[in-house]
């Protein structure tokens, strides 16, 4: 006789469908649930994607310092021989493997079972479920459509703005410093980004860095293995600034005209592009001249002036990323390096 795993559950009816919304044991939910991927499996009901490694290994350290589930995995039931019995004291789901498809949640279920096989304690895990049973390839894709593209997800510059008071473990250590580092940018007195940065919450206004942008274009910057780390420069302090004296350099040549409308580096454009020439020519151009960071070294090799300042009209219309790339390119070509033959040993 197959045994069973026996549960309180609510069934709930909306429209043609009926499911369960119940709870699980980590080990049984591994146990009885599959990834059917569409393109690969001809079942009915395939309508995942191949799983991305790295997504699991986030999960799986997530798992196993935190831990914290509150949205259901969504399963389709798909083992007509033992099926999912319902009676008055809830249901009994058959504990045979490979018996429900995963519509909502593989990336979970995988970094979770990544993380009960370091710490087997985290079997008894408990999971929401919401379990559905017998769907076609059609209603499966339904669901999942409008999981992933009418539930949107929440804002980025949200997200990065909740890193202030999420705790260590939940958040990526790179973006969480580079939050850091943009706070700064947008609040210290002597920052050309004072009241620059549009964080959420803010009024509607023209012109600014989102909040998001900045994060995104600083986060290379800081992260393992990243411009600063390739250099030695670790240390948050030495890193903001880094930061703020280039803009400093930057921000000069305007004069009282930097926080004006048409200047191209208070557009995310203008950000990024500055942000990709700091990691990709000044910094190492600055190492390699006994790591001197200071405002007056750059200043020395970015020949910007009131002749050649970048404004925001020069990437207008502009798409994607050829904007900052645009805003990049002018920057090289302000770029003159002093390096002496002498300097050169091979």
């Amino acid at each position: 006789m197959t045994e069973s795993i026996r549960i309180n559950a609510i069934k709930v009816c909306q429209k043609d469908h009926s499911f369960y919304v119940a709870k699980l044991r980590a080990a049984d939910l591994i146990k009885i649930s599959y990834v059917a991927v569409r393109g690969r499996d001809r079942e009915q009901g395939a309508v995942q994607r191949f799983l991305n490694s790295r997504r699991i290994s986030g999960i799986k350290d997530y798992t196993l310092h935190q831990g914290a589930y509150p949205a259901s995995i969504i399963l389709n039931w798909v083992n007509e021989e033992h099926p999912i019995q319902e009676d008055e004291d809830g249901i009994a789901i058959p504990a045979v493997e490979e018996s429900a498809q995963l519509i909502d949640g593989q990336h979970r279920i995988a970094g979770i079972a990544s993380a009960v096989r370091e710490n087997p304690e985290l079997e008894s895990l408990e999971l929401p479920v919401s379990i559905y049973a017998g769907l076609s390839t059609k209603q499966c894709a339904n669901i999942f459509l409008s999981i992933n593209t009418e539930q949107k997800p929440v804002p980025r510059s949200l997200v990065y703005d909740l890193y202030q008071i999420a705790d260590e473990e939940i958040v990526d250590p790179a973006a969480a410093r580079a939050r850091d580092i943009v706070d700064a940018l947008n609040s210290d007195a002597d920052s050309p980004y004072l009241g620059e940065i549009k964080v959420p919450g803010s009024p509607r206004r023209k012109g600014g860095v989102a909040l998001s942008t900045a994060v995104s274009a600083i986060k290379p910057l800081v992260e393992s293995k990243g411009a600063f780390e390739q250099v030695g420069v670790e240390v948050f302090e030495q890193q903001k600034e880094i930061i703020k004296n280039f803009f400093k350099v930057l921000a000069d040549p305007y004069g009282g005209t930097w926080n004006n409308k048409d200047n191209a580096f208070i557009y995310a454009s203008g950000f990024t592009g500055a942000i990709d020439f700091l990691s990709n020519r000044l910094i190492p151009y600055c190492n390699n001249h006994g790591a001197n960071y200071k405002k007056e070294f750059m200043s020395g090799v970015i020949r910007l002036n009131r002749n050649s300042l970048i404004y925001q009209d020069e990437v207008k219309g502009v798409q994607g990323k050829e904007a900052p790339k645009r805003i990049f390119d002018a920057l090289v070509e302000c770029f003159e390096p002093n390096t002496q033959p002498a300097d050169i040993q091979v």
